[in-house]
């Protein structure tokens, strides 16, 4: 018997190695604008949440025209990069995996609908994931939102769901929604960061969270 019918996965750090890249696009972003310069590790704490709300957290300050401007910037960035992040080791192992075994499978991210869309078909994993939800359609993490509209659509239970992320915002999210979490720390927080929110699990990486779902 499966304890869980739905298994949630982030995207971003959790699926796809890209934090260093939307770091190093965030980055440019700021420098085009002239603005206060942010360590790697202050921006790295925002990945996971909705453009918007990332932005007013890095700098809460700025007036709306330099916020706007910011988000366009990183977008612009991201799109002219000619650099394809790569899925981590073992994801569409595990994702083909877990769908045979079947599990219900979805994704709630911080990303766009059309980003979203764009790595899905890149990545070939699109036809395995039977529903998505990504933050221009829901709150941002860690509003529960995301997680409540899959539940409520495939027709699982909080207790039958489990988040899959690398951020603490994925873990509250869950925690929010009444769902368990287990968390990887190959992405974009640390795993003190992580523990704090108390997963079910934390793994170093794909491998040991394939280990701890077929334990």
């Amino acid at each position: 018997m499966k304890k869980y019918d739905l298994i949630i996965f982030d995207w971003d750090g959790t699926l796809m190695d890209s934090t260093q890249h939307i770091i190093n696009c965030i980055q440019l972003a700021i420098e085009q604008l002239l603005l206060p310069p942010l360590s790697d590790r202050t921006v790295s704490n925002i990945i996971g949440l909705g453009l918007n709300e990332a932005i007013s957290t890095l700098y809460p300050d700025l007036t709306e025209v330099n916020r706007k401007q910011l988000g366009l910037n990183y977008q612009q960035n991201w799109l002219d990069s000619p650099y394809q992040a790569p899925l981590f080791d073992n994801a569409t192992k595990l994702i083909h995996d877990l769908h045979q075994q079947g599990y219900f499978l979805g994704v709630a991210t911080g990303k766009s609908r059309s980003g979203l869309n764009k790595v899905l078909e890149s990545s070939r994993l699109g036809s395995l994931f039977h529903a998505s939800r990504c933050v221009d359609e829901c709150y941002s993490k860690p509003h529960p939102e995301m997680v409540e509209q899959l539940m409520s659509y495939l027709g699982a239970t909080p207790k039958r769901t489990l988040m899959v992320g690398d951020t603490s915002h994925d873990l509250n999210m869950a925690h929010n929604a009444g769902a368990d979490s287990i968390a990887v720390t190959h992405g974009a927080h640390d795993s003190k960061a992580l523990q704090a929110c108390k997963p079910k699990y934390i793994a170093k990486n794909l491998h040991q969270v394939q280990q701890w779902l077929s334990n």
